[in-house]
């Protein structure tokens, strides 16, 4: 593997920069596709964005899950229905509103999406291990500022695969 110096890097070069993070990007997509190997023949990555979504809000309403994905009402409905067919969402009218259909994930759902975030977990881990503790630390500042300049809420109990409540 090339060794990259970190001070050959000038936070003054915006294409410095911009180079180094698509680097970084790259590698993560990398960790996300292998994470999501192993689910593949049950979800697709839309599919698996609303296994997230659910995870991270529990019930929620059919128009609301729609709205968090930026897709329309019939696109979120089709994927629900697969995803009520593979038993992974359960899907019920609205007790409240008969008009409304709720959504949660069923305990398997909630098993895929827990496997996948420990799988990209451990890989990350991998990662992080083979760097010296003092880049680590710098890592651990620099991708705070970075989500923080863009927005991202913090990964954690409720954003655990990085997709925000949008």
């Amino acid at each position: 593997m090339q060794e990259r110096a970190s001070s050959q890097v000038s936070a003054d070069d915006p294409e410095a920069v911009i180079s180094a993070v698509l680097t970084g990007s790259r590698l993560l997509v990398g960790i996300a596709a292998r994470s999501l190997a192993s689910v593949q023949d049950r979800v697709t990555l839309p599919q698996f964005r609303m296994l997230v979504v659910l995870s991270a809000h529990g019930e929620t309403k059919l128009v609301t899950m729609a709205d968090l994905l930026g897709v329309n009402s019939s696109t979120a409905m089709r994927m629900a229905d697969r995803l009520v067919a593979a038993g992974l969402i359960v899907r019920e009218v609205n007790p409240h509103n008969r008009r409304e259909n709720l959504m949660r994930l069923t305990a398997e759902g909630r098993g895929l999406v827990d496997e996948v975030t420990a799988r990209r977990r451990e890989e990350i881990a991998a990662v992080v291990a083979r760097m010296p503790p003092e880049e680590r630390r710098a890592l651990v500042s620099a991708m705070t500022a970075f989500t923080c300049a863009g927005g991202e809420p913090e990964a954690g109990p409720s954003h655990p695969l990085g997709w925000p409540d949008r």
